[in-house]
Formats: structure tokens, C-alpha cells, sequence
């Protein structure tokens, strides 16, 4: 019987819910090397906690994150945290011998994201492995495009145009810890274009060298407590955009909106490349639209590939009958599958970001509100 691979939660509300999912679901429906359990969730709120570590199979639960880091029974500590309470408990988690995942982007600030990659490297000689949520990796478009760009279908990769569009923000939206930048770090920039620079980066395999032409801004700047309770200053970005070239020489655009009314959850990403084209938007998140220059111009433009067929698309053959589509949450439920796989020590289905690889996203991040603070482009061997 394969050991289990005993999993502790910090955090139960949006991200402690779809992580929850991604772990109980895991094993249902991937055969992985080691069995999932359930070990333990902590967060602040014992009035929620109870019945959230009920509904979501936790064994256990409790307000005291550093009794669940210190547990001997927890062999990886789960990160769904605001993104200013990242660091501590994970890099505890490291020093007491734990794999860490952790949700995106790495931390509140380059100084913290810094820490936890050290740590990281120190933890890795004595075997914990790290990982970072960036869910849109294990959709099986992206994973297919990841495919096709490494197979050379795209040839030089010319253009990434990169926008994330979300409308949920408006002057209406309660004030929360994501609209301070002393518990967010940022706003749509590091919320939103974390993952579209992870997604460039990981299709790309190649790192950014500079960024210019970087603007942010703060459109809503007071918002309404919870309860009518008065308002509250707002002082993260709610727009973010810069342009960037990779060290390849492709050349790249990044916007992020949480105004971008009626966009709902639009990450979208295209490449143009000398050899073809592809483009995703996770709103149809099914598709990838692929287009061969060897098509020329009578036959050529965008073709639209349902990537739900097993055993050609990456993870589908967990799943459902080919052409039965996936959602949101199995993005998830795919990662934890391939944490369980690296944590056995197997290969996982798709490269996997850990602190280090993150870490690389948090220093473009980083640069892009330099070059839009100092109006000026920003080389990335600036910002370490």
C-alpha cells in the first residue's frame, strides 16, 4: 500500500475552497502514487472553521497555523493566505522539513518572495519540494499549446499579447485585504498579471529582459465597508499594463483589469511566431485556436481545436468521454495531482513552478510598477 501524502490547509475562504476540492478530488480520479489525506485546516475564523473542515473532509481544524506546521502527521503545508501572510508560515513550514505549496503570486512583496525562494533552496537539499498555484497551466488548451510551441509548430515566437479582464471591481465592491497594498502587495497587476506572465514564461521557456511603456492606476480610490460600516481608502492599482521583451527577442504586452466591464474572467494569451499563431481565452477555456503558416493564404486562419480528446490533450484522460468539457476547478484538482506526483518522486504531467520559478514572475511584477512609478523602462537585472 503506497504511503499517504498528509496535506495541512492555512486558509478557508475563496482559494481554501477550490484547493480543498483539488486534494479530495485527486485521487479520485488520477491514479497517483500516494493516496491524499485530508490531515488538518487552520484559519482564523473558529466559527466558519468547523463546519468548513466538516463539509470539505478535514480530519481536524485549528486557529493556530504554527500547530499545524509543527504537526508530525503533516508531510506538505497548503498556502491559500491574503498574500502578506505567505511568508511566514511557509517558510516555517520549509525549516520544520515540509513541502510548501503556495497560492499566487509568491508573496506581498519582492523582500518576502526573495526569503521564500532562499528558504526554498535551503529546504530543497534535505528533499522538501515547493510549488505555487498558477492553475491555468493544467488547462489542457494550455497544456496543448505548451505541446505545440515545444514541438516547434509556432518556429521564432515573434509577439505575446497577454490581457486579463475581470469587472468585479467597481466603485459598488466592498473594501477587502485585496484592495490594500499593504496585505494584496498590489492589485490587478499581482493578482491578474502574475499569471499572465507565468503563462508566457511557461509557453515561452524563455525570461523577460526589460520592461517599458508601464502604467498603473487607481480609478476607485475609496470603497464601502462591509455593513455600511463608512468607506475605506483603496490605494492598489485597478489597471495595470507594461510592454516587455524576452530575452529571445519576442516582444510582449500585459494588461490587467478588474473594470474591464463585460469581461467576467477573460485571461486570454496569443503568440505569433514565424511557423503559426495560437491563442487562448480561459472564457472558452476548452478551445485553443491554432493557425499553420503552412496553410498559406488560400487555406489559412484560425482553427479551433476542442481539447478534450483523451490521450491527446494533457490530463483529459482523468476526466470525462472525449468532448465532455472541464471547468475551472479541475485546473486545480490537475495540479494537485502532478504536487502528488513530484512529492512520489514520479514526472509530473506538465512542468511544475516552484518558489524559484515563481520567484522569476514576482521580479517582472516588480519591474513593471517600477517602470510605471519612475516612467522609464526597467532591465530586469535591475530588480533582484
Amino acid at each position: 500500500m503506497p504511503r499517504q501524502l498528509s496535506v495541512g490547509l492555512l486558509g478557508q475562504r475563496f482559494m481554501g475552497r477550490a484547493h480543498s476540492n483539488a486534494w479530495g478530488q485527486a485521487g479520485r480520479f488520477f491514479d497517483l502514487p500516494r493516496s491524499v489525506r485530508l490531515a488538518c485546516v487552520a484559519a482564523r475564523d473558529a466559527d466558519e472553521l468547523a463546519p468548513f473542515a466538516g463539509r470539505w473532509g478535514w480530519e481536524r481544524w485549528t486557529t493556530d497555523w504554527r500547530e499545524l506546521v509543527a504537526a508530525d502527521d503533516v508531510d506538505l503545508v497548503d498556502v491559500s493566505t491574503p498574500n502578506h501572510l505567505h511568508a511566514e508560515p511557509a517558510i516555517a513550514a520549509l525549516r520544520a522539513g515540509k513541502h510548501v505549496a503556495c497560492e499566487k503570486p509568491l508573496a506581498g512583496t519582492l523582500e518576502d518572495a526573495r526569503a521564500m525562494r532562499d528558504a526554498a533552496k535551503r529546504a530543497a537539499r534535505k528533499g522538501a519540494r515547493t510549488f505555487v498555484w498558477f492553475n491555468y497551466r493544467r488547462c489542457p488548451a494550455i497544456g496543448t499549446a505548451h505541446e505545440l510551441v515545444r514541438e516547434g509548430r509556432l518556429g521564432d515566437v515573434y509577439h505575446v499579447r497577454a490581457t486579463y479582464l475581470q469587472s468585479w471591481g467597481g466603485p459598488a465592491t466592498e473594501s477587502s485585504w485585496r484592495f490594500r497594498r499593504s496585505t494584496a502587495g498590489s492589485g490587478a497587476h499581482g493578482d491578474l498579471n502574475a499569471h499572465l506572465v507565468d503563462l508566457a514564461r511557461f509557453l515561452l521557456g524563455d525570461e523577460v529582459a526589460e520592461v517599458s511603456g508601464a502604467l498603473a492606476h487607481t480609478f476607485v480610490k475609496e470603497r464601502p465597508l462591509p455593513g455600511g460600516a463608512g468607506t475605506a481608502r483603496s490605494d492598489v492599482d485597478d489597471a495595470a499594463l507594461f510592454l516587455a521583451r524576452f530575452r529571445g527577442g519576442t516582444l510582449a504586452s500585459f494588461e490587467a483589469s478588474r473594470l474591464a466591464a463585460p469581461h467576467l474572467n477573460a485571461n486570454s494569451i496569443e503568440l505569433n511566431g514565424s511557423k503559426g499563431s495560437l491563442r487562448f481565452d480561459f472564457e472558452d477555456m476548452n478551445v485553443l485556436r491554432f493557425h499553420d503558416a503552412r496553410d498559406g493564404a488560400r487555406l489559412g486562419g484560425w482553427r479551433r481545436i476542442v481539447c478534450t480528446s483523451a490521450g491527446d490533450h494533457p490530463y483529459v484522460d482523468a476526466w470525462w468521454p472525449d468532448g465532455h468539457l472541464v471547468g475551472y476547478e479541475h485546473g486545480f484538482t490537475n495540479m494537485a495531482a502532478d504536487v502528488v506526483r513530484a512529492v512520489a518522486g514520479r514526472r509530473p504531467r506538465l512542468p511544475l513552478p516552484d518558489f524559484a520559478d515563481a520567484y522569476e514572475t514576482q521580479r517582472v511584477l516588480a519591474a513593471a510598477l517600477r517602470a510605471a512609478s519612475e516612467r522609464r523602462a526597467v532591465r530586469l537585472s535591475e530588480v533582484r
